[in-house]
């Protein structure tokens, strides 16, 4: 009779029980679903490159652009390895308060283990303590700190490169590389916090440089009608740029950049003549602002200033290989001492004028990029005997230029590289992207190619930088393929002498990286690393270096045309 009755009960029991294990088996393969897509999408964010976020402009927001390795035109395997060169330590939370980003009236150096005399050779060891405002030790790495060795009377100079321990110190080893007395100098040109803003408006769609577009064109009754427009460049679905009456748009075949300018109200987009800097804009909020102050910014810091005695030491072997392509690039790469650069890399030459002309002879040198190597076409204009400039009817500093010397056939060129560049008003049409100029050039023993590009794309994402170099790269290879007795040498991006939220170092340290890492299995080209040699110098910071490092840059140069 108990049974029965239990069997009348039992039906709504089993019922529930059924719904509650279906229950947990949904929510079972629902959560295994679900590790299952995060796993893949953890694995499939390795390969893609960060999504720009829109910085607020005014109280309008840019819309956001998303960024592939098809953009680049690089493959995920080696925007993995980029990620990973480029990767910079930084605060564990969106950007601090003031009083606890790192202080340079606080944060210290010191020598470990000093001696009263080193030898020529040897190494020191200095070690950084970052600490903020209260004089807390700072947790997270990430400050941007610059260090040498110099000696003022002697005009000598080492650039040391630091190391970041991610916890608040730093190291830097240090060689010494010249007889007599040297001391240490190291400053804060940004702190973790800063780098952070940097990081954060590199990728952001804020155009913070301005570009203008100046267009002419026939008008009614035979006059002339012109209008100058904004421009831009055009980076990312819709790009990273927007006008309300947009957009001429003016994509180069070989590259595949596209330039944007806000459409003329009277004229067409095909009577665009002319191409300007425009103005900068600042996308820094009142606080981030603060945090970006000069007091703060490429600041010395305290430590062991004391003189460091040097002797001689006839133990250090002083011969060096000729000056090739293959070789790999120290730290240090060498030294200024009585202002002349001493190579560790290979035996550079100290040419006067008559050896640099016959360096040079039956030459075509190629200076391609931007106004850094129209200093060097300047200094071999100055210095090379017989060179004389040819009147193009280009601007004198937006060129192109061209200088020949006859009597032992030497003809020099320099090109600026394409839009977006910060120049003043000149011919579109004389604006070649490096990668069109170096298709151009049948390369031989004869040519000399020397490019550089850094100092007008740090206003952009890095994404754009790496499409730009891959393009360049590109026409390198086909060029060393067809003509591999052509010198082909990287100049380097040199250090500026403005640290702010437009031209900060720590921009064109970054597109160093990258150019060096993109260009490093690629045989026969040449890297000049002008970064040390800016980085060190005793004189002032400046995105043109001064006459004397110039002429050591030429030199080093001409040390690679005409290996001993």
């Amino acid at each position: 009779m108990v049974i029965p009755s239990m069997k009348k009960s039992n039906p709504p029991v089993g019922r529930l029980r059924q719904c509650v294990l279906l229950l947990a088996c949904f929510l079972c393969m629902s959560s295994c679903l679900a590790l299952w897509g995060l796993n893949i999408g953890i694995q499939m964010s390795r390969f893609l490159p960060p999504k720009p976020k829109p910085a607020p402009r005014n109280n309008d927001s840019s819309h956001s652009y998303a960024i592939s390795t098809l953009d680049m035109e690089i493959s995920d395997a080696e925007w993995e390895r980029l990620q990973k060169a480029l990767d910079w330590p930084g605060p564990d939370q969106e950007i601090p308060p003031l009083d606890m980003s790192t202080s340079p009236a606080h944060s210290t150096f010191s020598i470990m283990r000093f001696k009263e005399s080193y030898k020529v050779g040897e190494n020191i060891s200095v070690i950084i303590t970052a600490r903020d405002h209260h004089k807390n030790l700072k947790r997270y790495g990430g400050d941007f700190f610059k260090a040498k060795l110099f000696n003022s009377n002697l005009k000598a100079s080492v650039y040391g490169e630091v190391v970041d321990h991610r916890n608040g110190t730093y190291s830097v080893v240090l060689l010494l590389p010249w007889e007599g007395q040297a001391q240490v100098f190291v400053r804060l040109e940004h702190s973790s916090e800063v780098v952070q803003i940097l990081k954060k408006y590199r990728e952001s769609s804020f155009p913070r440089s301005h570009y203008n577009g100046y267009y002419e064109g026939s008008g009614p009754n035979n006059t002339r009608i012109s209008e100058v427009v904004e421009c831009n460049i055009k980076w990312g679905g819709n790009g990273s740029w927007r006008k309300g009456n947009c957009c001429c748009e003016y994509k180069d075949a070989k590259t595949g950049t596209v330039w944007q300018c806000e459409r003329p109200k009277q004229l067409s987009c095909d009577k665009l003549v002319h191409h300007s800097r425009g103005i900068v804009e600042s996308p820094l909020t009142n606080f981030e602002n603060k945090i970006f102050t000069k007091k703060l910014t490429n600041v010395a810091i305290a430590g062991d200033k004391i003189n460091i005695n040097v002797l001689p030491n006839t133990a250090v072997n002083g011969a060096m290989e000729r000056c090739r392509s293959g070789l790999t690039t120290p730290v240090p790469a060498g030294f200024f001492f009585k202002d002349v650069w001493k190579s560790f890399v290979c035996n550079t030459q100290q040419l006067n004028s008559a050896q640099m002309g016959n360096c040079l002879k039956n030459k075509i040198v190629y200076l391609l990029g931007d106004s850094t190597t129209r200093q060097w076409f300047e200094y071999l204009e100055r210095n090379v005997p017989g060179l004389r400039r040819m009147d193009l009817h280009t601007p004198r500093t937006g060129g192109p230029l061209m200088a020949v010397e006859l009597k032992n056939n030497i003809i020099v060129h320099w090109k600026p590289h394409g839009v977006p560049l910060r120049f003043t008003k000149m011919l579109i049409t004389d604006l070649h992207y490096i990668p069109n100029d170096i298709d151009e050039i049948a390369g031989g023993p004869h040519a000399v190619v020397v490019f550089t590009i850094f100092a007008h794309l740090v206003f952009h994402p890095v994404t754009f930088y790496i499409h730009e170099v891959a393009k360049i790269r590109q026409s390198v290879v086909a060029l060393l393929s067809r003509a591999p007795q052509t010198t082909v040498i990287i100049k380097s991006g040199n250090t500026a002498g403005l640290k702010n939220i437009y031209q900060s170092d720590w921009y064109a340290m970054q597109l160093n990286t990258v150019m060096r890492e993109m260009f490093s299995d690629i045989d026969g080209v040449i890297y000049l690393d002008v970064w040390q040699m800016t980085s060190c110098h005793y004189l002032r910071e400046n995105v043109h270096p001064g006459p004397v490092i110039v002429a050591n840059e030429v030199k080093m140069m001409l040390s690679y045309v005409c290996p001993v």
